[in-house]
């Protein structure tokens, strides 16, 4: 990170040394295709004589890395998402859908084992934000990507299949939303005619602005992930994760499904599970600079979109842009960028910044007054997350000073209103 450093600020004193590569014109075709690794060597030869574009693809890469890896490693361990006749009743979700991994032959999963998949995938993420963070500096780019067409070796075999791109692992929202996507049948299996709606045109003119997007992206991935890895889970692992990995030799694979005593076997043994689940959802904390990390994680993120928008404030192009200014063309529909929704996002983000910094409390149902969230980040032993909701478990964190409520964010409120959960995933 320390040349990372270095680089940058080198960067920012000879911004004029930064010129167009051939990495950022070999760029789309290789995130479609599947070997962007194959210029690897070259982006970092062209990154670290400051071409802005090359950074952007190495980071790039480095988010593909880690995409790959974990999506290897879960297809490895016959990953699958938890399913029972329980769920689909109480969720509406599921109940003809037999939960079964792709990979027929999965491999033991141990708790470190784990540990180590999240490890490297934290890792790859922060590498590829400090190269995203490059890109910020230097000659302005733009680089025309269709996100739904890049492929990515998600079981490992050695190749990014035509099956394997973006725009095919979107398909289960497509059977939802009717959305068609690339390489890949249209939503519910239906053959294409000349009548058949075609491939939406995803293309984004990727740009400076967007490299900092993505290094803001990152860390938003990567935090939740370090939370978690400043705890020892052992006891969820053993107790619950049978649930993802069903072959992988965890604890109870054996006994995953066993008598009848209220429902049937699959649901007793599922609601047993979410018991057993919230039992050990009580996690030591066994990596206290980890734990205060992911606060300054947090901040950066913030830091991160003011930069973002700093930068998208100064475009003067309007081309097929990711995150829109006032004065640019929207993509996504009825979600159009005002002035307004630019101050009311500022505004968002300085009370987030106000409640990391501990000078805006969280609100808890079970107390008048406020949860301090950077003591938590500071001071926390453990963290029971159902004595933290019935209140004991956040007694040490509660004191007296102004909490967050609907006023705080009046501006976000009365701005975006019920979208805003699209908007903060959109702005990032």
């Amino acid at each position: 990170m320390r040349k990372l450093r270095v680089l940058a600020l080198a960067a920012a004193m000879l911004p004029g040394m930064a010129s167009a590569s051939e990495v950022g014109e070999q760029l789309a075709q290789r995130l479609y295709d599947g070997n962007l690794a194959e210029i690897g060597d070259l982006a970092l030869q062209r990154c670290e004589q400051l071409h802005t574009d090359a950074c952007f693809a190495l980071g790039l890469l480095d988010l593909v890395t880690a995409y790959e890896d974990l999506a290897q490693a879960m297809y490895r361990h016959g990953a699958t998402s938890p399913n029972s006749p329980a769920m689909a009743m109480l969720f509406g979700m599921g109940f003809d859908m037999p939960a079964a991994s792709a990979n027929t032959d999965p491999e033991p999963l141990s708790y470190q084992g784990l540990v180590d998949i999240f490890e490297r995938f934290t890792a790859t993420l922060d590498v590829a934000s400090g190269h995203f963070q490059m890109a910020e500096v230097g000659a302005d780019f733009v680089i025309p990507i269709d996100p739904l067409r890049v492929r990515i070796d998600l079981d490992g075999n050695g190749t990014a299949e035509a099956g394997e791109t973006l725009g095919t692992l979107m398909g289960a929202v497509g059977n939802f939303a009717d959305i068609p996507t690339p390489d890949a049948p249209p939503p519910g299996g239906k053959s294409k005619t000349k009548d058949s709606a075609s491939a939406p045109d995803a293309t984004i003119g990727f740009d400076n602005a967007d490299a900092i997007w993505f290094a803001g992206y990152s860390t938003v991935v990567s935090a939740p992930v370090e939370l978690l890895l400043a705890h020892d889970f052992s006891e969820f692992f053993d107790a619950y994760l049978h649930r993802v990995f069903p072959k992988a030799g965890l604890p109870m694979q054996e006994h995953a499904q066993g008598g009848t005593l209220f429902m049937d076997a699959d649901s007793d043994a599922f609601i047993a599970d979410i018991i057993a689940a919230l039992h050990t959802a009580d996690f030591p904390v066994t990596d206290a600079a980890r734990l205060a990390g992911v606060r300054e994680r947090l901040q950066s993120i913030t830091a991160l979109s003011r930069k973002n928008w700093e930068l998208i404030l100064a475009e003067t192009d309007d081309d097929r842009e990711l995150v829109p200014s006032p004065a640019q063309t929207s993509l996504v529909p009825d979600m159009a960028v005002t002035e307004e929704t630019v101050a009311a996002w500022m505004a968002t983000l300085d009370r987030l910044d106000q409640i990391l910094a501990g000078e805006l409390l969280l609100p808890h149902w079970r107390f008048r007054q406020g949860f301090d969230l950077k003591a938590y980040f500071e001071t926390a032993t453990e963290t029971d997350l159902v004595m933290l909701f019935a209140g004991q478990g956040a007694l040490s964190f509660i004191k007296p000073g102004p909490i967050a409520d609907a006023q705080s964010f009046a501006e976000a409120n009365r701005v975006f209103g019920d979208n805003w959960p699209g908007f903060a995933l959109w702005f990032n």
